[in-house]
């Protein structure tokens, strides 16, 4: 795989480098936000790792521009900003995984080959391209959803949301599922992260369709089905 390393720390750098390289992955680097986006916008990469804090332009601004470009690759943050709120707001902002300095490099190769499993759906493994429950359809190699054969557009995070809704159709998924599976989040940060991104998801992809297709089931979790 072809990843972009963001970082200014030059022991950090060489010792991550070094670590990717080993499992057999190619690795282009960058010492500063703004040449770390540039890449990223020209580059075709499997992965990208950032740090937070970089000079130029910080890393959550480049994750933010990329989504807004549309670009989809799997971006982990690699930082010393350790807070709850740090982490939701990376996760919030657009990345895929997050992940605090000091780290082992064992669970930093996990953390990435799990990232680029999931964004690539023809990884050898059988995971199907395109996701149907009812008329609503999802393609994951376009990245894209549309129910009733309309488009709808939806924010990374939403994005993913839906995906394992319908990788669960017909199942109650909990809150603590969510956070976990698709924020990343090992913990419940107290906040209405859950709750405000299904709320979104809802107004898009129930919204003038007629039937509901995600349901709230009281005191257990969602559940997103064809009626």
């Amino acid at each position: 795989m072809k990843i972009l390393l963001v970082e200014d720390d030059a022991e950090t750098l060489e010792h991550v480098t070094d670590a990717l390289a080993a499992a057999g992955h190619r690795v282009d680097s960058a010492t500063d936000g703004l040449d770390g986006l540039a890449r990223a916008m020209k580059g075709d990469y499997a992965a990208l790792i950032l740090d937070r804090m970089l000079p130029g332009m910080e890393g959550l601004e480049i994750v933010k521009r990329l989504r807004g470009s549309g670009s989809q690759t799997p971006v982990l943050f690699l930082t010393t900003m350790s807070g709850i709120g740090d982490r939701v707001e990376g996760l919030e902002g657009g990345a895929d995984d997050y992940l605090v300095k000091p780290f082992a490099f064992a669970e930093l190769l996990a953390r990435v080959n799990a990232m680029t499993r999931r964004a690539d759906p023809q990884s050898g493994r059988g995971v199907p391209t395109r996701l149907n429950v009812g008329d609503l359809e999802m393609d994951l190699i376009r990245r894209s959803v549309q129910r009733d054969g309309k488009r709808i557009e939806l924010q990374a995070q939403e994005f993913k949301l839906l995906e394992y809704l319908m990788r669960n159709t017909g199942r109650a998924v909990t809150r603590a599922m969510l956070l976990e599976n698709v924020w990343n989040l090992h913990f419940d940060p107290r906040t209405n992260i859950v709750e405000t991104h299904m709320s979104r998801l809802r107004a898009k992809v129930d919204r003038g369709f007629g039937d509901e297709m995600i349901h709230t089931i009281r005191g257990t979790g969602y559940v997103l089905r064809a009626d």
